[in-house]
Protein backbone atom coordinates (compact mmCIF):
# COMPACT_ATOMS: atom_id res chain seq x y z
CA UNK A 1 0.00 0.00 0.00
CA UNK A 2 0.84 3.38 -0.66
CA UNK A 3 0.49 6.98 -0.73
CA UNK A 4 1.19 8.76 -4.66
CA UNK A 5 1.16 12.04 -5.05
CA UNK A 6 -0.95 13.96 -7.56
CA UNK A 7 0.26 17.41 -7.50
CA UNK A 8 4.19 18.83 -7.47
CA UNK A 9 5.33 20.69 -4.03
CA UNK A 10 7.59 21.59 -1.79
CA UNK A 11 6.96 19.24 1.12
CA UNK A 12 9.30 20.64 4.66
CA UNK A 13 10.53 18.01 6.89
CA UNK A 14 8.08 18.89 9.77
CA UNK A 15 5.14 18.03 6.95
CA UNK A 16 7.28 14.13 6.52
CA UNK A 17 7.76 13.63 10.06
CA UNK A 18 3.56 14.91 11.10
CA UNK A 19 2.69 12.32 8.37
CA UNK A 20 5.24 9.29 9.86
CA UNK A 21 3.88 9.71 13.07
CA UNK A 22 0.29 9.76 12.17
CA UNK A 23 0.55 6.80 10.39
CA UNK A 24 3.12 4.97 13.04
CA UNK A 25 0.39 5.64 15.43
CA UNK A 26 -2.51 4.09 13.95
CA UNK A 27 -0.38 0.80 12.74
CA UNK A 28 0.56 0.37 16.35
CA UNK A 29 3.22 -2.52 16.35
CA UNK A 30 2.44 -3.66 13.20
CA UNK A 31 3.67 -3.32 10.02
CA UNK A 32 6.92 -1.49 7.85
CA UNK A 33 6.69 1.78 7.06
CA UNK A 34 9.25 3.54 4.57
CA UNK A 35 9.36 6.97 3.38
CA UNK A 36 10.08 7.44 0.21
CA UNK A 37 10.75 11.47 -0.51
CA UNK A 38 13.67 12.82 1.61
CA UNK A 39 14.14 16.91 2.19
CA UNK A 40 17.86 17.46 0.25
CA UNK A 41 16.86 20.90 -1.10
CA UNK A 42 17.77 23.83 1.76
CA UNK A 43 15.66 26.83 1.42
CA UNK A 44 16.51 30.33 2.65
CA UNK A 45 14.78 33.79 4.38
CA UNK A 46 15.95 36.80 5.00
CA UNK A 47 14.97 38.22 8.35
CA UNK A 48 12.05 40.75 9.03
CA UNK A 49 12.07 44.35 8.45
CA UNK A 50 15.38 43.93 6.40
CA UNK A 51 15.79 46.48 3.58
CA UNK A 52 16.70 44.95 0.32
CA UNK A 53 19.69 43.43 -1.28
CA UNK A 54 22.58 42.58 1.34
CA UNK A 55 22.91 38.86 -0.33
CA UNK A 56 21.31 35.94 0.04
CA UNK A 57 19.59 34.87 3.44
CA UNK A 58 20.58 32.17 5.89
CA UNK A 59 19.26 28.93 5.51
CA UNK A 60 15.67 28.55 6.95
CA UNK A 61 14.87 25.04 6.12
CA UNK A 62 14.73 21.51 3.91
CA UNK A 63 12.49 20.85 1.56
CA UNK A 64 11.70 17.70 -0.60
CA UNK A 65 10.97 18.66 -4.14
CA UNK A 66 7.57 16.33 -5.10
CA UNK A 67 6.26 15.80 -8.89
CA UNK A 68 2.95 14.42 -9.15
CA UNK A 69 3.29 10.20 -9.42
CA UNK A 70 5.90 10.46 -6.98
CA UNK A 71 5.46 7.61 -4.37
CA UNK A 72 5.46 9.41 -0.52
CA UNK A 73 5.02 6.75 1.68
CA UNK A 74 5.07 2.66 1.39
CA UNK A 75 3.36 0.59 4.37
CA UNK A 76 3.41 -3.49 4.54
CA UNK A 77 2.28 -6.10 6.93
CA UNK A 78 -1.15 -4.60 8.12
CA UNK A 79 -4.66 -5.22 6.43
CA UNK A 80 -6.13 -3.02 3.57
CA UNK A 81 -8.67 -1.56 5.82
CA UNK A 82 -5.90 -0.18 8.39
CA UNK A 83 -3.26 0.81 5.89
CA UNK A 84 -6.38 2.77 4.28
CA UNK A 85 -7.10 4.44 7.53
CA UNK A 86 -3.83 5.01 9.08
CA UNK A 87 -2.65 6.51 5.08
CA UNK A 88 -5.91 8.87 5.28
CA UNK A 89 -4.56 10.18 8.72
CA UNK A 90 -1.38 11.45 6.55
CA UNK A 91 -2.78 12.71 3.99
CA UNK A 92 -4.66 15.17 6.19
CA UNK A 93 -0.80 16.13 7.52
CA UNK A 94 0.57 16.82 3.65
CA UNK A 95 -0.26 20.05 2.10
CA UNK A 96 -1.08 18.42 -1.69
CA UNK A 97 -3.94 16.03 -2.92
CA UNK A 98 -2.81 12.18 -2.89
CA UNK A 99 -4.00 9.41 -3.60
CA UNK A 100 -4.24 5.75 -1.84
CA UNK A 101 -2.67 3.24 -3.94
CA UNK A 102 -1.94 -0.73 -3.78
CA UNK A 103 0.04 -3.33 -5.66
CA UNK A 104 -3.09 -5.26 -6.08
CA UNK A 105 -4.77 -2.01 -7.77
CA UNK A 106 -1.68 -1.62 -10.19
CA UNK A 107 -1.90 -5.54 -11.21
CA UNK A 108 -5.12 -4.95 -12.03
CA UNK A 109 -4.09 -1.86 -14.54
CA UNK A 110 -1.46 -2.96 -16.40
CA UNK A 111 -4.11 -6.28 -17.20
CA UNK A 112 -5.47 -5.74 -20.50
CA UNK A 113 -9.45 -5.87 -20.38
CA UNK A 114 -10.84 -8.75 -22.76
CA UNK A 115 -12.24 -5.77 -25.22
CA UNK A 116 -8.54 -4.52 -25.63
CA UNK A 117 -7.01 -7.66 -26.49
CA UNK A 118 -9.72 -8.56 -28.92
CA UNK A 119 -9.45 -5.12 -30.61
CA UNK A 120 -5.68 -5.39 -30.75
CA UNK A 121 -5.92 -9.13 -32.39
CA UNK A 122 -8.31 -7.64 -34.96
CA UNK A 123 -6.29 -4.63 -35.48
CA UNK A 124 -3.19 -7.27 -36.30
CA UNK A 125 -5.42 -9.41 -38.31
CA UNK A 126 -6.51 -6.64 -40.54
CA UNK A 127 -2.91 -5.40 -40.88
CA UNK A 128 -1.56 -8.68 -42.23
CA UNK A 129 -4.37 -9.34 -44.83
CA UNK A 130 -3.81 -5.83 -46.16
CA UNK A 131 -0.08 -6.49 -46.71
CA UNK A 132 -0.84 -9.85 -48.18
CA UNK A 133 -3.45 -8.62 -50.50
CA UNK A 134 -0.88 -5.73 -51.54
CA UNK A 135 1.62 -8.28 -52.39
Amino acid sequence: YAIQALESCWMTANQIEAARIAMTRKIRRGGKIWIRVFPDKSYTKKPAETRMGSGKGAPEGWVAVVKPGRILFEMKGVNEELAKEAMRLAQHKLPIATRFISRKDQEMANVPSAQAVAAAEAEVSETTTETASEE
